[in-house]
């Protein structure tokens, strides 16, 4: 049997680092969200201004918006997630754009 689009969209992680206040990262994430609403793929937010997100902070602080996109390789519980390393987009994206690169990890990975 062959695994079907949506399975192997579940297969990928999509993570916007973002902050509040930032036009750009309001754009991207528009564009990231329409995508998400056709096609299923884990995604989601980090906004690199809380404290409990200093790592990334420290990482991103003047790139925002930045987005991850990265195949699981295995799960071992809901909680532990071995990802690929992050294919990333840096502050402009189109939908398209995040689309051919979620193709490209999921074409990566099987």
């Amino acid at each position: 049997m062959f695994p079907t689009v949506a399975r192997l969209s579940q297969a990928v992680c999509v993570t916007l680092f973002t902050r509040a206040g930032c036009g750009l990262c309001d754009t991207a994430k528009h564009a990231v969200t329409q995508l998400h609403k056709r096609r299923p793929f884990d995604y989601s937010e980090l906004d690199i201004m809380l404290p409990s997100n200093k790592l990334w902070k420290d990482v991103y602080e003047f790139d925002v918006p930045v987005l991850h996109v990265q195949s699981v390789k295995a799960q071992s519980g809901k909680e532990e997630v071995d990802l690929s390393d992050p294919k990333k987009l840096f502050h402009r994206w189109t939908e398209q754009e995040v689309e051919t690169l979620v193709d490209e990890v999921e074409k990566t990975d099987s």
